[in-house]
């Protein structure tokens, strides 16, 4: 995707991802809670926030405040800079990174802050003129109506995984073993202190700036048995409550840099990280968890690379059946992907969630001595993401 543009190693934290509404993050402003994290994570970082000449945000629920988006944020942090705010539903983490290294690309800045958030508690509901109807005003509830609905295709996002899993012939029993499979990945990333390296606890202020507590665990993943996994009713084909992950609350953030700058700003400047290429695709109608696959499919033959070419296979997993598809049209073994955790456990905040992903994703590399790292997921309509970063 370009020259210049480089992800300077260990500029970068995420959260931890408290399922929605266990944690006082459902009584905050979820802006000025990721602005003041971010100087936090870039704090124990060792990256003065006055090294960033520009910021790009994403977040996919309304919040107070959000007209004035990057600059209000970037005031949170302390230091003032422009930017600019990017939506594009799961797949806001990844597409925010993508922007920030245009950024670098096209000369525009030499460091560019990542920084992505939701607050999926008490979503608001927005009232929109509909001069349509009879009525002055419709409301919709922002967040869970619409994960109910796709206007264009009526269906709910769960039903996209019952079809999908009926097109590819899936099988509740491989469903249930990849999510207690992905819990057990979890856990022991937990226990061998990898997650440590990447999430960081932080307190939550009120407005005022008064301590309300601290994230210090993805609250709500607990552990999980096979048996209670095979007891779970199908919401649709291969779907449970267990087989799919939960909304979450929470921020990521990581910063994209010239290849000029590596050397200030990262703690291991001879860890080289670029972004190699991207593709997008859109399945089908309501067949949302085809699509990372075919997007997938796609960037490996514009690369001309194989499945066995890549080291760190990662994705936004919302679904199980997300992973048994892909095992399946990939031919790749779904126990050698999301060694280190995954959304289908941890938690989907939307916004940040790709964004927890790639910073795991490159630790784990790292920790490989380097490699191809493949990040991919879904998002709302149908539309597959996935993105290719070298590591050396």
């Amino acid at each position: 995707m370009g020259e210049k543009a480089r992800i300077p190693y260990g500029t970068w934290g995420s959260s931890y991802f408290p399922a929605w509404q266990t944690s006082a993050l459902a009584e905050v402003n979820i802006g000025q809670f990721a602005g003041e994290s971010m100087n936090r994570i870039m704090g124990l970082r060792g990256v003065p926030v006055g090294e960033l000449e520009y910021l790009v945000i994403g977040s996919t629920v309304p919040w107070h405040w959000k007209f004035w988006t990057a600059p209000m944020i970037a005031s949170c942090m302390g230091h003032r800079i422009p930017g600019y705010h990017v939506e594009q539903a799961c797949a806001t983490g990844l597409q925010a990174t993508l922007l920030a290294a245009g950024e670098i690309e096209n000369g525009s800045s030499d460091v560019v802050g990542v920084l992505t958030f939701d607050r999926t508690s008490d979503s608001p509901v927005g009232v929109f003129p509909e001069r349509r109807e009879y009525q002055r005003t419709v409301p919709i509830a922002d967040v869970w109506d619409n994960f109910g609905f796709d206007p264009a295709t009526g269906q709910a996002m769960l039903a996209t995984a019952g079809n999908a899993a009926r097109k590819h012939n899936i099988e509740r029993l491989e469903v249930d073993e990849i999510t207690f499979h992905r819990y057990e990945q979890y856990y022991e990333a937990r226990s061998c202190g990898f997650l440590d390296r990447v999430l960081v606890p932080l307190d939550i202020l009120n407005v005022q700036g008064k301590p309300l507590g601290t994230i210090d665990e993805d609250k709500s993943v607990r552990p999980i048995t096979m048996e209670g996994l095979r007891s779970m009713r199908e919401l649709d084909n291969c779907v449970t409550s267990g087989t799919q992950t939960h909304a979450a609350d929470g921020m990521a953030t990581l910063l994209v840099a010239h290849k000029d700058r590596v050397q200030d700003l990262s703690p291991r400047p001879e860890v080289d990280i670029q972004i190699v290429a991207k593709v997008e695709v859109r399945a089908d109608h309501a067949l949302m968890p085809e699509a990372p696959s075919l997007a997938v499919q796609k960037l490996l033959t514009r690369l001309d690379m194989k499945m066995d070419d890549i080291a760190v296979v990662k994705n936004h997993n919302p679904f199980a059946v997300n992973d048994a598809i892909f095992s399946k049209m990939l031919n790749h073994d779904w126990t050698e992907m999301n060694k280190t955790g995954s959304s289908l456990v941890f938690g989907h905040p939307q916004g940040p969630t790709l964004t927890r992903v790639i910073i795991e994703g490159l630790e784990e590399a790292v920790d490989l001595g380097g490699g191809n790292v493949l990040v991919f997921g879904c998002a709302a309509g149908d539309v597959g993401i996935a993105a290719l970063f070298s590591v050396a």
